[in-house]
């Protein structure tokens, strides 16, 4: 009997230890693949690591490379602005030095500030005959500008227009349409400069840069602005009319009654 016990303890020994073996052989063979999956897995991702590296070296190359195109073409476009301002003085220094014009650079940008009273009767919208040789002069220098586009603006002060003028300009924002579009219509017409670079608006009262409270501030509201501005690239912060909005103050409110023509 007891041999047999033995005998059956034994076998079931070795079947046990056979069954352990394989199962350790298995699981022994489950981590060698999942490990050589893992290291798969790592190669995949290191490689793919690389090339990111490698792409993100090349964009910041080319970054690096476009931030000093740009840096170089906005110190070209500021150079360019300098010598017309330059140009602008000379050409028209009579003016200048009679306060009836006023050049000013920002950056990459021109703007020429110009009284209306050399360029309109009051009220009118018509050209005088020294508003004509004063914008045949200023049109001679902007024609040799490329690149740019010329924005003219019609500001007025804030005195609506008088009951005989109403029929023709109901508002400052007609007055100062029509002088801004006859400006540019001379331009083009008396010098040839490219339409495609011209532009009229009308602001009306709402841009002063100086109060309207007095007959010397409200002289200065009523003008032409001719701004140069590069005709490619111009960012948001930087759109045609913000050349000059650091000189503009809040406008005052217009007044009841009609009074002086604008």
């Amino acid at each position: 009997m007891w041999n047999n016990l033995s005998r059956f303890l034994f076998v079931f020994g070795l079947i046990a230890a056979g069954v352990a073996a394989y199962l350790y052989w298995g699981y022994g063979q489950g981590l060698r693949q999942d490990s050589q999956e893992l290291e798969e897995k790592y190669q995949e991702v290191a490689l793919e690591n690389n090339r990111l590296k490698e792409h993100v070296a090349y964009l910041t190359n080319r970054l690096d490379e476009e931030v000093a195109k740009m840096s170089k073409e906005k110190e070209e476009e500021i150079a360019k602005a300098r010598a017309t301002q330059a140009e602008m003085v000379k050409t028209l220094q009579k003016e200048v030095e009679l306060g009836q014009i006023k050049i000013t650079q920002l950056a990459d940008r021109l703007s020429l500030n110009i009284v209306d009273k050399i360029l309109f009767p009051s009220g009118e919208d018509e050209i005088t005959e020294e508003g004509r040789r004063v914008l045949k002069r200023v049109g001679d220098v902007l024609f040799q500008v490329k690149d740019k586009t010329f924005r003219i603006e019609g500001h007025t002060d804030n005195i609506p227009t008088g009951k005989a003028l109403q029929n023709k300009y109901p508002s400052n924002w007609e007055l100062s349409t029509a002088r801004a579009t006859n400006v540019v219509r001379f331009l083009q017409e008396s010098t040839g400069i490219d339409p495609a670079s011209l532009e009229a608006v009308g602001m009306g009262e709402y841009h002063p840069i100086a109060s309207n409270k007095t007959p010397q501030g409200r002289g200065q509201n009523r003008r032409i602005e001719i701004i140069l501005f590069p005709r490619v690239g111009a960012l948001v912060k930087d759109l045609p009319g913000n050349a000059h909005s650091a000189t503009r103050k809040k406008p005052d409110a217009p007044v009841a009654a009609p009074g002086k023509a604008p």
